[in-house]
């Protein structure tokens, strides 16, 4: 059965759908700024770990390199989680690709198709943008605090649709139907909660076979676009154990840290 565009969010209905409910503190908000500013000023007042903000409507949504992310109440499944590593753990290179991978098994898991994840933090179908993550770190007392911020579209309006820069997709479109956005919540930090486990001991490295598996560049000659320098161009050879993209140039094997990745025109 189809889920109603304006399926109301119930922490309740998440709840009876977490495999470990007591892991996450779920608030629900009908607007903010944006859930990751929120998640990142209580950090630094104790919050615990596993705290979870669901936004219907952000007024400063943020994506990568100071975009604004944008949503559409009902349409949208937009959330931001707060984890603690352990003490002594190193930084968590590569955790936005990790998080990838995650979602694309909660995703994979609830029926949708051709999911793909393009370097380093946009999940894919068929080529279009279904959504993004976003992850913030910050260090305190001695441990790594990561605020992980995903937004996903579930059905795509018009407006959203114009209003990118890029060709944007939805889940309804990849998907047998439309999904709970309650359920799809409650899959994602299944997922999550599993893979942020393993991450803090195994890091990056743990998930790179998993990330290659769907990394929708793979082989393919890419344009690496980053502030103040030249475009790069290579062939797309993977990522490292650390998560840094590696590109096969005519001068060699390069490691690409940061920037934008673009596929390269023949």
């Amino acid at each position: 059965m189809q889920a109603h565009p304006s399926e109301p969010l119930s922490t309740l209905v998440i709840a009876a759908a977490l495999q470990v409910p007591e892991r996450f503190a779920i608030s629900l908000l009908d607007s903010c700024e944006s859930s990751s500013t929120l998640l990142l000023e209580r950090a630094q007042h104790g919050a615990a770990c596993g705290s979870v903000v669901v936004c219907e409507r952000q007024t400063a949504g943020r994506g990568r390199r100071g975009r604004s992310w944008l949503s559409a109440p009902g349409d949208s499944l937009t959330f931001s989680l707060l984890w603690r590593f352990p003490a002594g753990m190193p930084p968590p290179m590569g955790l936005s690709l990790a998080v990838g991978v995650a979602a694309a098994h909660a995703l994979e898991d609830m029926g949708a198709a051709g999911v793909s994840l393009k370097w380093p933090n946009d999940i894919l179908a068929d080529g279009a943008k279904l959504g993004g993550i976003l992850v913030e770190t910050v260090s305190t007392g001695g441990r790594h605090v990561a605020v992980i911020g995903i937004g996903l579209n579930i059905r795509l309006p018009r407006d959203i649709a114009d209003a990118v820069d890029t060709e944007a997709g939805a889940l309804a479109s990849v998907m047998p139907y439309a999904p709970s956005r309650n359920l799809l919540l409650a899959n994602l930090l299944n997922g999550l909660a599993t893979l942020l486990d393993e991450f803090a001991h195994t890091g990056f490295a743990g998930f790179a076979a998993a990330w290659q598996a769907r990394n929708a560049h793979a082989g393919l000659g890419v344009r690496i676009l980053a502030e103040g320098t030249a475009p790069l161009e290579g062939r797309c050879a993977g990522v490292d154990d650390d998560g840094a993209l590696l590109l096969e140039t005519a001068a060699g094997m390069r490691r690409i840290v940061s920037g934008e990745v673009s596929l390269r025109k023949s």
